[in-house]
């Protein structure tokens, strides 16, 4: 383990999307830690890597990494989904923390095995579920927190796009070995909020289908949720969406909240704008505020605007540099990531099969 006061040194497994835009940023604006090396076999992606992070060491494989993990302090995994189970559970059997990029793996059963290899060996395993710190859900979090809404009754999550023509690869593959398709890409994001804002869901019910010509994966998913406390989740996530909907529309006994617009974190880190100590991350203008109020459409004029808080992508990692040094609990748990792939899988076979699924209620986590 690093001294204190020195930064700790993590390794990125994979610099395309995930690796490029998120995390290698994310890391490198992390007071206290390092980008030390990315994994890449991909010339044009070393480049990149090189000109975003002088001094950067590259590796082809993330064998490379394990023959001097004592060199380094923490090792991240966005390479694509079906490589995410094996080279998280080489990376524990080293020695080193861990950070996986959503979905930990496409199934419960093997999220809990990696959360059991963590635990035995003491080591932190935590997910990527940056959207935790979206700026929409962090002022819902503080909305429902300030009783403004009541007691929340329903709650409608959509995160749509609007993508007519795929563009392939394997996120879009129709090999369920790939873990591709909208339900475990974006829905990961929408149940992963669902389930920290209203806690476990006890019955799911969902549709997924193949709209675009040429897609394979789905492409068009709807999510309904029913939670142990009463409350209702339907969550949207589609690539097929010509008309956009609100991004959170809640009501609650005394008032609704009614929000558009996606965070703009990750608008800014694809235009190379990174976060910094002195200057504003995070932050929308005036007019995409959310609005607050019963009765009437907030479009219009209903209720009343509410600031939007600060998003902040960035305070995800400062948890696990904390968590990483202290021995401390991560931001996200791997048992938190199962939980949401036990929805996840559910909702498969209740698209698959157009039945509503029963979920057991079991204890998911150790206790501290």
């Amino acid at each position: 383990m690093t001294a204190t006061g020195t930064p700790l040194r993590a390794g990125l497994v994979g610099y395309g999307l995930a690796g490029s835009v998120f995390h290698a940023p994310l890391i490198t604006s992390t007071e206290g830690l390092v980008l030390d090396t990315v994994v890449t076999s991909n010339p044009e992606r070393q480049e990149q890597a090189r000109a975003a992070v002088p001094g950067v060491r590259l590796a082809r494989s993330p064998d490379e990494l394990w023959a001097r993990a004592d060199e380094l302090d923490l090792i991240v995994i966005a390479s694509p989904n079906k490589t995410h189970v094996p080279i998280a559970r080489a990376a524990l059997s080293a020695g080193l923390p861990v950070v996986v990029d959503k979905p930990i793996a496409g199934t419960a059963a093997e999220a809990r095995e990696l959360a059991a290899l963590a635990d035995e060996r003491g080591l932190l395993l935590s997910v990527f579920q940056n959207r935790r710190w979206d700026n929409d859900f962090l002022t819902l979090q503080q909305l429902i927190a300030d009783g403004e809404l009541g007691d929340v009754q329903r709650f409608e999550s959509r995160f749509e796009r609007w993508r007519p023509e795929p563009k392939g690869g394997w996120r879009e593959s129709g090999d369920p070995a790939e873990i591709g398709g909208l339900l475990y890409d974006l829905g990961s994001h929408v149940v992963d909020q669902a389930l920290v804002l209203f806690g476990p869901a006890v019955r799911v019910y969902a549709e997924a289908d193949v709209r675009r010509p040429g897609a394979e994966a789905d492409d068009d998913t709807f999510i309904a949720l029913t939670h142990a406390g009463g409350v209702r989740s339907h969550l949207y996530v589609s690539a097929t969406t010509a008309q956009l909907g609100p991004r959170f529309r809640v009501l609650g006994s005394k008032a609704g909240f009614v929000k558009y617009g996606l965070d703009p974190q990750e608008a800014a880190l694809r235009e190379g704008k990174r976060p910094s100590a002195d200057g504003a991350w995070g932050e929308e203008p005036e007019a995409a505020r959310g609005r607050v109020g019963s009765g009437e459409s907030p479009l219009t004029g209903g209720g009343r605007p509410v600031p939007t808080l600060p998003g902040d992508y960035p305070a995800y990692y400062a948890a696990v540099a904390a968590a990483v040094r202290d021995g401390g609990k991560p931001p996200v748990t791997a048992h938190e990531a199962a939980a949401a792939l036990d929805v996840l899988e559910a909702a498969w076979r209740s698209a698959r099969e157009g039945i509503a699924v029963e979920l057991e209620q079991a204890e998911r986590e150790p206790k501290a």
